[in-house]
């Protein structure tokens, strides 16, 4: 299944049995998702046709800022499971201990990527050695906040070791989001929310509710469990791909715009990005348990599925770390 990124301003319509846009036609029985990043019209006739074709659709804003999704009717209902993961988020002690597991598995996940550089040529042992310090207290959390507290301090750290591992010169201080103030900042929110529709989009072929989470507080008008899950997969998806593609030199000062403080990625710099995006996601792995080949795609179902596992009781829920 193929995910489809249209740019240019255009009608999207359904003709026939098929989607075409602009004279060109989509292979819809081959398509997952379509991004739509231009000035698009459709109608309902071609929400339809996508909705009973269960393909989905993922809205960016002029400055490549994602700003919304629709999806198909769900398929995959369970109420028996949706009971579950209410009364878990309800039950303090149950939400705490899934919220403990996704943050291990992120910091894990961090501390992975600072070794790998750490024993190619970066001096990373100051900053390692406070993010261990970090995980031995996780454990010990009582509340959520306390655990959120902990990844962000993680996270703060994290990030004040990316001058070191960029090769590139990029002042890169502090996370800023709204709105992104650098070259680095950039990539994180534009590469970041392609996680989030990636994650909801394998969320969705389960029967979990992407508004129930458990680390995040849920909240209206969001997918409170994409941000779970992806906290898991941003430094083996997100900030691997920043690094190889700064320090490669595949993204340069050259594929961004700058207007006062704000800092946004020219329509060939988000082409480059989503060409090394879907590549990322296609990568495979042994898996250690499954004993196969399987995505980096795949292993974000999988892990949907774990947590499923875990909130009917079938087996306890241990989040993703990376091995290699």
């Amino acid at each position: 299944m193929e995910s489809y990124y249209i740019f240019s301003n255009g009608k999207l319509m359904r003709k026939d049995n098929n989607i075409c846009f602009d004279e060109k036609f989509l292979k819809i029985e081959m398509t997952n998702d379509i991004y739509l990043f231009g000035e698009v019209d459709l109608n309902s006739k071609c929400l339809n046709f996508l909705g009973q074709n269960k393909v989905s659709i993922h809205f960016f804003n002029y400055y490549g800022f994602y700003t919304g999704s629709f999806f198909p009717k769900e398929t995959n209902v369970s109420g028996k499971l949706l009971v579950k993961q209410v009364n878990y988020f309800q039950n303090e002690i149950q939400r705490v201990e899934i919220a403990k597991e996704i943050i291990k598995s992120a910091c894990s996940n961090i501390f992975r990527n600072m070794r790998y550089y750490n024993g190619r040529g970066k001096d990373l042992n100051y900053e390692m050695e406070i993010i261990k310090n970090f995980q031995l207290q996780i454990d010990n959390l009582k509340t959520v906040s306390e655990i959120m507290g902990i990844e962000g301090n993680i996270r703060k750290v994290y990030y004040s070791a990316w001058n070191k591992l960029i090769n590139q010169e990029i002042n890169f201080e502090k996370r800023v989001k709204r709105p992104p103030d650098n070259m680095i900042n950039t990539l994180i929110s534009f590469i970041n929310s392609l996680m989030y529709t990636t994650c909801l989009g394998e969320i969705y072929k389960t029967q979990l509710n992407p508004t129930i989470s458990y680390l995040h507080s849920p909240g209206d008008r969001r997918f409170s469990l994409c941000l779970d899950i992806s906290e898991i997969f941003k430094p083996l998806v997100v900030d691997r791909m920043i690094f190889s593609l700064l320090n490669k030199k595949i993204i340069t000062e050259d594929d961004f715009e700058t207007k006062s403080n704000f800092c946004y990625l020219k329509e060939k710099g988000k082409k480059k990005i989503l060409v090394e995006y879907e590549n990322r996601l296609k990568r495979t792995i042994t898996h250690k348990d499954l004993g196969r080949e399987v995505t980096y795609k795949y292993l974000i179902r999988l892990e949907c599925y774990k947590l499923i596992k875990h909130l009917l009781g079938d087996k306890k829920y241990c989040g993703f770390k990376m091995w290699w």
